[in-house]
């Protein structure tokens, strides 16, 4: 479907119902043609979800594991982050020394990292998380 009839597919359907109120003079008559107009409602919106599911099932049944595993390996990673914050300041309570260390460590080898690479990533991260969102408002035809 294309997305100028996903975006302007409701008021044509609106239209379409006040359009039969005025051309069919017989009530039967305006009630069926509502009634098919109503299930060509539901058919459009039925094809919407079908397209959606078949884009996330095509993306979850990739061969390639990156493409079914991007998502959930990003948040494992993130989880093990957090764990590591929480471990680190309860292990600080015995060793301080230690940790404040590590911490002086892992900062220094962040500052290694030159700031135009931090922009870089940046606005990479930004665009791509943009695009995305961009792309989830305007309900793109996959």
């Amino acid at each position: 479907m294309t997305p100028l009839l996903t975006t302007l597919a409701p008021g044509l359907l609106e239209a379409g119902s006040r359009l039969i109120d005025r051309l069919v003079p017989d009530p039967a008559e305006r009630e069926k043609a509502k009634l098919a107009l109503l299930q060509a409602e539901g058919q459009l919106a039925l094809q919407e979800m079908q397209t959606s599911l078949s884009a996330i099932l095509a993306e979850a049944n990739s061969p390639d594991p990156w493409t079914s595993r991007a998502r959930p390996t990003f948040l494992y990673v993130i989880y093990g982050v957090i764990l590591l914050c929480v471990m680190g300041a309860i292990i600080g309570i015995w060793w301080p020394t230690h940790v404040f260390q590590a911490a002086e460590n892992l900062n220094k080898l962040l500052g290694a990292v030159p700031e135009s690479l931090w922009w870089l990533f940046g606005a990479g991260y930004l665009g791509y998380t943009g695009a995305r969102s961009f792309d989830k408002w305007r309900e793109p035809v996959r």
